[in-house]
């Protein structure tokens, strides 16, 4: 069950870095890396949450997948690329994180 846990956690951590490869396309001169970049984080993304669905269950896998995904992408976002934060949006995140929190809980 751990090793489930873990490769869900990485899972999400990847799931951050192809939006990130994507962004990184973005700046001229960076293209065929950014692509690189998002295309691996991907396909490892996707690995480790087949291995992570053979134990937790699909829904909770998936909702913490994403949730992981989505805060990890909206912190980068603003720490390294400047996009807005106000406490909406801040409110949001911690909505997502507290939402990953119970589910994991749950499990």
């Amino acid at each position: 069950m751990q090793f489930a846990w873990i490769s869900l956690f990485f899972a999400g951590l990847c799931e951050i870095g192809w939006p990130v490869g994507l962004k990184l396309a973005q700046t001229p001169g960076r293209l065929l890396l950014g692509i690189v970049i998002a295309v691996v984080c991907m396909a490892a993304s996707g690995v480790f949450l087949f291995l992570a669905q053979r134990v937790i269950p699909m829904g909770t896998a998936y909702a913490v997948w994403t949730g992981i995904g989505a805060a990890g992408a909206f912190a980068v976002g603003a720490l390294a690329y400047g996009d807005p934060v106000n406490l909406a949006r801040l409110a949001g995140a911690g909505l997502i994180i507290a939402g990953v929190a119970v589910l994991k809980l749950a499990s």
